[in-house]
């Protein structure tokens, strides 16, 4: 069945579909000799599909990983960084880590810890990071001094940030009595670049520390810094049913 080949490269493992768009628009993909176009689409059952002059075939595709990271602090939610800061991917033995298409779905800034989703799995990643998509994340909160109950109901009806609202969020105070911190939980349904840290900033209470605990019903629990394990039946089956609820199809 003909498909676009970037969601062929992406159920391969190959990239993510934004990766695979990219590589596209580099000129990097061929297809039965040609360069291809984004939106051409090829049946890989017949046609001949190359990347960076590499045929790749369906017997090439790789078997699906889906694993929950807990990221420690300082390592970068990217494949590759050009700094030299660890990744995510250093994170996995070799026997994952040289596994083609492996990659985190969304992100945590470096400064920031917890709940962290790999995959090689490119069509779920298109699915759960496209903007009409919303899985709810937790997150634990350190913040310099005592927010107020007016501060945090700001917080929770949304904050302008960039020329617009933030969507409304869950914000509750955890503990109150540390040295000129507050913990709270925030569960946010969007991941505006920085938000947390730059709505807390914006209202006068800089974050000390960052961590998510859940994503959805898949939560961290007490997996240990820098290890990861498998998701279970029942965490794949709410992430299916997550990719289901988006409500129109999604572009091939």
């Amino acid at each position: 069945m003909a498909e676009r080949l970037q969601k062929i490269l992406s159920q391969w493992g190959v990239a993510s579909r934004r990766q695979a768009e990219q590589l596209i628009l580099a000129g990097r993909v061929r297809l039965n000799g040609a360069v291809v176009q984004l939106g051409q689409v090829a049946n890989p059952e017949e046609d001949w599909i190359e990347v960076d002059g590499q045929r790749i075939q369906p017997i090439d595709r790789p078997h699906s990983v889906y694993l929950l990271l807990n990221k420690p602090l300082g390592v970068v939610s990217t494949c590759h960084d050009p700094q030299g800061r660890p990744t995510v991917l250093d994170l996995l033995p070799a026997s994952l880590h040289n596994r083609n298409g492996i990659h985190p779905v969304g992100r945590l800034d470096a400064n920031s810890t917890g709940a962290l989703l790999l995959t090689n799995d490119g069509t779920l990643t298109f699915h759960l990071t496209h903007p009409r998509h919303s899985i709810a994340k937790a997150y634990h909160v350190w913040v310099e001094g005592y927010p107020t109950e007016a501060v945090l109901e700001q917080w929770r009806q949304g904050i302008c940030l960039d020329g617009r609202l933030t969507r409304s969020a869950k914000v509750r105070v955890l503990k109150s009595n540390y040295p000129d911190q507050t913990k709270l939980e925030v569960v946010l349904w969007e991941g505006r670049n920085r938000q947390i840290r730059r709505v807390a900033e914006q209202l006068g209470h800089p974050v000390v520390r960052l961590h998510r605990v859940a994503i959805g019903s898949i939560q961290l629990g007490s997996l240990p810094s820098g290890h990861y394990r498998p998701l279970s039946e029942a965490e794949m089956s709410f992430l299916q049913t997550q990719v289901k609820q988006i409500g129109q199809p999604l572009p091939n």
